[in-house]
C-alpha cells in the first residue's frame, strides 16, 4: 500500500501538471485558490513574502487544536513536526523553491492530545517575473490510518502476530546482517534452535487458547533474558530461534542455554494453569559450524534434535556426527514409510510364563522390521523414528489389528484363552479416541475384550493423567486389561498408581538384567514386587536372561516372566507351535 492511493491525491497531481505553465499573475493565483477548494482534502497558503503559513480551521481541529492554539506562523507549525521529519519537509521545501522539483512530502504532527497523526502534502509554488516566489499553495491529506495500516502489513510480514516477536523471514536477514559484520571483523555468533517439551501435550489437552498463551508467555521469558542486541523470532508451532550476535567467546552460548533452561524450570504462568514446560536447545556457531544462513539454522536444528532424543531439558552444540545421524534417520523414515505397504513390518510374539509353574499365560506383541537391503532393523532405532515421524500411528494400528485378529484366530482353533499385550504409545493415546479404536477393532477382530491387555509407560501416563485415568476406567468396563510397562523408570511411579486402575506392573529389564550383582537393583526390584502385591496387582518382570535371574524372582514373589531365558519373540507360527504343545501338556 502506498500514500498515492489516498482520495484525491490523483486528481491533484493532474491539477498540478497544469499549473508548471502558469506565470505569476493574481488572477492566476485566484485560479489556483478555486482549483485547490475543488479538491478533496484541506488547503494550505503560504505568503513567502510575509512569513506567514495558514491551514484552515478543520486541520487544526483534526489534531485537537482551537483556532487560537497556533499561530499561523511556518515556525509554529514547524514546532509539531515529528524530529524524524523536521529535515525531510525543509528539504521539499527548498529543492521545489530553487530547483523547482514537485513539492510532495509525507510528515507527522503532533496532536495536542500527544500521539503524533501521518499527513501527505503537495504544493506548488508561484513565482513573480523576478523568477521569486512569492505564494505557495496546496493540498494536506490525514493519511493516519493508511500509514499505520501500512505499518501493521510490514509488520506482519516480519513478526509473528500471535507473540510478536520476529518471524523466520527477519532473523534470516538478521542471521545475514550478523554473517556480514562476522565476516568483517572476524566476529563470532551463535544461532539456536528452541523446541517447548511438552507444548503439544498441553495444547491437545486443554486447547489451542491454552497453547497459544503458553507461547506468548514462553515468548515473554525468553525475551527477557536476552540482550538487546540479541533476536528471538518463532519459526512457527513451539519451535524459536535464537540469535547471539558478537560473542566474546563461543563459552558465552554455553551460559546463555543454561540461563534458558534454567528460566524453564519454573513453570508458566497461564489463567488456568501452571505449565511446567521444559526446552530442547541446540546451538550452532559461526565460523565453527557453518558459513551460510541456511546451514546455521539446519545445524542448530540437527543439535535440538539429539536434545530431544537425550529425554528433553537439556542443550546441545553441533557436531559432524550429529549431522550423519540426523542423515540416517532421514533415510530411516523414508524407508519406514515404505515398511508397511511392502509387507516389511511384522508382528512377533514374546510368551509370557507363570514363573512358579512355568505354564504359558499370555504373550506380547513386538514389532519386527527386516528390509531387504538393510536387514533386519532393531525395534531401538526404528521405533523412536516412529514416534518423531508421526508413523507410529498407523503402524500402532496395524499391531492392534494384526495381533487381536492372530488371538482370535488361536481362539478358534482351541489354543486359547490366552491374552495379548499390545504397547501404545503417548501419540496414539493423546492424540486419538482411544477407547473408540480399541473396541472398534474388538468389534472387527471379534476377540473378547478380556483376551486384549494394553501396556502404557509411566511417561505416557504423566502428560495427561486425567485423559489416561478416564481411558483406562471406560476400557475396564468394557474388560479390556492394562499393565504400566517399564515401571520404575518414569516420573510419578507412586502418586499415580492409586488414580489408575490397572492389572499389572512389568518390571523393567534394566533393573532385571542386574539382579544377582547389583544390590541397588535388587532392591527396585522388591520394592516394585511389594509394591504391587500390596495393591493386589500382578508383577510382570521382562528381560529375564538366566536362572539366577528367575530364581531370584521367584524367590521374592515375582508372579510372570518373559525374556529369552525362556523364549525369544516368535513369529505367528512358532507361537502357536508353543500354544499347541502347551495344550498337549495340559491334557496329558
Amino acid at each position: 500500500m502506498t500514500v498515492t492511493r489516498v482520495a484525491g491525491v490523483a486528481s491533484f497531481r493532474t491539477f498540478l501538471n497544469r499549473l508548471r505553465n502558469m506565470v505569476s499573475t493574481e488572477s492566476e493565483l485566484d485560479r489556483l485558490r478555486f482549483e485547490l477548494a475543488a479538491s478533496t482534502g484541506d488547503v494550505w497558503e503560504a505568503d513567502l513574502t510575509l512569513g506567514r503559513l495558514k491551514l484552515p480551521r478543520q486541520f487544526k481541529e483534526r489534531l485537537g487544536y482551537e483556532p487560537g492554539d497556533i499561530e499561523d506562523t511556518p515556525e509554529s507549525w514547524a514546532r509539531l513536526l515529528h524530529p524524524d521529519d523536521r529535515e525531510p519537509v525543509c528539504r521539499a521545501w527548498v529543492d521545489h523553491l530553487k530547483r523547482r522539483i514537485p513539492y510532495a512530502v509525507d510528515y507527522r504532527k503532533r496532536s495536542k492530545d500527544g500521539p503524533y497523526r501521518w499527513f501527505h502534502a503537495r504544493g506548488q509554488a508561484v513565482w513573480n517575473d523576478a523568477g521569486r516566489a512569492t505564494i505557495m499553495a496546496g493540498i494536506v491529506h490525514d493519511i493516519t490510518r493508511y500509514r499505520e495500516a501500512e505499518a501493521r502489513v510490514d509488520f506482519l510480514a516480519n513478526h509473528d502476530e500471535l507473540t510478536k516477536l520476529p518471524n523466520r523471514t527477519l532473523i534470516r536477514d538478521r542471521i545475514s546482517q550478523a554473517l556480514a559484520q562476522a565476516r568483517r571483523n572476524g566476529a563470532q555468533f551463535a544461532v539456536m534452535f528452541l523446541d517447548l517439551d511438552r507444548f503439544k501435550v498441553i495444547n491437545d489437552a486443554y486447547g489451542h487458547p491454552t497453547g497459544d498463551a503458553l507461547l506468548v508467555e514462553a515468548a515473554c521469558r525468553l525475551r527477557r533474558l536476552m540482550r538487546e542486541e540479541d533476536t528471538v523470532a518463532r519459526l512457527g508451532g513451539d519451535e524459536f530461534l535464537v540469535l547471539l550476535p558478537n560473542l566474546r567467546r563461543s563459552a558465552d552460548a554455553y551460559v546463555v542455554a543454561q540461563k534458558i533452561l534454567d528460566a524453564f524450570e519454573q513453570p508458566l504462568a497461564l489463567a488456568s494453569l501452571q505449565a511446567h514446560v521444559n526446552t530442547s536447545i541446540g546451538v550452532a556457531l559461526y565460523p565453527r559450524d557453518g558459513h551460510e544462513v541456511d546451514t546455521l539454522i539446519r545445524n542448530a536444528d540437527v543439535a535440538m534434535y539429539r536434545s530431544k532424543e537425550l529425554g528433553g531439558g537439556v542443550y546441545q552444540f553441533f557436531n559432524s556426527e550429529m549431522s550423519r545421524q540426523t542423515q540416517r534417520r532421514v533415510q530411516l523414515e523414508t524407508h519406514l514409510r515404505l515398511a508397511l505397504g511392502r509387507n516389511e513390518l511384522e508382528v512377533r510374539y514374546q510368551p509370557k510364563v507363570d514363573i512358579a509353574s512355568g505354564q504359558l499365560t499370555g504373550c506380547e506383541a513386538l514389532t519386527s522390521w527386516l528390509h531387504p537391503a538393510i536387514g533386519p532393523v532393531p525395534p531401538s532405532q526404528f521405533i523412536p523414528v516412529a514416534e518423531e515421524s508421526g508413523l507410529i500411528v498407523p503402524i500402532g494400528d496395524w499391531v492392534l489389528q494384526t495381533a487381536c485378529a492372530q488371538n482370535k484366530a488361536w481362539l478358534d482353533a482351541g489354543l486359547g484363552p490366552i491374552a495379548v499385550a499390545v504397547n501404545v504409545s503417548a501419540r496414539q493415546f493423546l492424540r486419538q479416541d482411544v477407547v473408540a479404536w480399541v473396541m472398534d477393532t474388538l468389534r472387527a477382530t471379534g476377540l473378547p475384550p478380556r483376551l486384549l491387555e494394553l501396556e502404557l509407560t509411566e511417561s505416557l501416563i504423566a502428560e495427561d493423567p486425567d485423559k489416561v485415568a478416564a481411558t483406562i476406567r471406560a476400557l475396564r468396563a468394557e474388560g479390556v486389561r492394562f499393565s504400566i510397562d517399564d515401571f520404575g523408570t518414569g516420573y510419578s511411579s507412586l502418586g499415580y498408581l492409586k488414580r489408575f486402575p490397572v492389572d499389572s506392573l512389568k518390571i523393567d529389564q534394566s533393573f532385571v538384567k542386574n539382579v544377582g550383582t547389583e544390590p541397588d537393583d535388587e532392591a527396585i526390584s522388591l520394592a516394585v514386587i511389594s509394591l504391587a502385591h500390596s495393591l493386589r496387582l500382578k508383577v510382570i518382570a521382562e528381560g529375564v536372561e538366566s536362572a539366577v535371574q528367575r530364581d531370584f524372582l521367584l524367590k521374592h514373589g515375582c508372579d510372570e516372566i518373559q525374556g529369552y531365558f525362556f523364549s525369544r519373540p516368535l513369529v505367528a507360527r512358532e507361537f502357536e507351535e508353543m500354544l499347541r504343545a502347551a495344550v498337549m501338556i495340559s491334557i496329558a
